[in-house]
C-alpha cells in the first residue's frame, strides 16, 4: 500500500515520462522515421526537363504519395521547353508557384527539377524572387554548368543555347554565390550521364551533392535510391 507521499511521487514520475515520450521523434514500425506530418510539409512543385512533359514524374509522385503526401500537395509545372530560361520560363514558373501558394495557403514550396528544368528553377530562385518562396531546391541531372551536348541543337533552339557552357544563363547562374539565400540545395548526378557532359556540371558549391552511380540521364527519374535520396532531403 503506497503512502500519500509515495503515490504523489509515482504520479509525478509518470507525468514526466509521458512528457519526455511526447517530445521524442515519432517512429514508424521497425524503427524507421515516420512520414513527415502534413503540417511540416511544403507543397512540392516538379519541373521536367527538355523535350519532356509532367508525365515523367509518375514514379516519384507515387513514392511521395507513399510517404504521406496528398495529391493536393504535389504539382507538376508543364511548359514549352524550347523557350528562354531568363526571358520567358522563369516568370511563368514564378506565376505557377504563386498559384500553388494561393491554392494551398503555403508560404513556401519545395522545387524538384530534372535536366533543363534545373536552369529554369535556379533562375527563378536566384533572380525571380524564388528565394523568398522556396524552402528546398533539388536538381536531378541538371546541366548546371552547361552541357557540351547542347551545341547539337543550339543553332535553332533557344533552350539549347541556354544550356551550352558559358551561355548567358549558365554564366549568370554561376556568378557569385551558386546557392544563394536561405534555400536548401541538393543535386543528384550520374557518372554515366550521356546527356550532361561533363558529369561535373551537375554539382554546385553549397549544395548537398549526391552521386547516384552509373545511370542514364533519364534513369534517375525512376531510380529507387535516387528517389529515396530526394525524399530524405525533402524531410530534412
Amino acid at each position: 500500500m503506497l503512502t500519500a507521499r509515495q503515490g504523489l511521487l509515482a504520479l509525478l514520475t509518470l507525468c514526466l515520462a509521458l512528457l519526455v515520450a511526447s517530445a521524442l521523434p515519432a517512429r514508424a514500425a521497425g524503427g524507421a522515421p515516420a512520414p513527415v506530418s502534413a503540417s511540416a510539409r511544403h507543397p512540392v512543385v516538379l519541373v521536367h526537363g527538355y523535350n519532356a512533359d509532367p508525365g515523367v514524374w509518375g514514379s516519384l509522385r507515387e513514392d511521395l504519395r507513399a510517404d504521406g503526401y496528398a495529391d493536393s500537395e504535389l504539382f507538376s509545372f508543364g511548359y514549352d521547353t524550347h523557350q528562354s530560361v531568363n526571358e520567358v520560363l522563369s516568370a511563368r514558373l514564378a506565376a505557377y508557384v504563386e498559384d500553388v501558394r494561393r491554392r494551398t495557403g503555403a508560404a513556401r514550396v519545395d522545387l524538384v527539377s530534372h535536366s533543363f528544368g534545373s536552369l529554369v528553377t535556379r533562375w527563378y530562385v536566384k533572380f525571380g524572387g524564388g528565394g523568398a518562396t522556396v524552402e528546398r531546391w533539388v536538381s536531378l541531372a541538371g546541366p548546371n554548368r552547361g552541357s557540351s551536348t547542347a551545341w547539337a541543337c543550339a543553332l535553332w533552339d533557344q533552350a539549347c543555347r541556354d544550356m551550352t557552357p558559358g551561355s548567358y544563363v549558365v554564366s549568370n547562374l554561376n556568378s557569385g554565390d551558386e546557392t544563394p539565400g536561405a534555400v536548401k540545395y541538393a543535386t543528384f548526378w550520374s557518372s554515366c550521364d550521356e546527356v550532361v557532359n561533363p558529369d561535373s556540371s551537375v554539382p554546385l558549391a553549397g549544395a548537398a551533392n549526391t552521386p547516384v552511380g552509373c545511370l542514364g540521364h533519364n534513369d534517375l527519374l525512376g531510380d529507387d535510391p535516387a528517389s529515396a535520396g530526394v525524399r530524405a532531403f525533402l524531410r530534412s
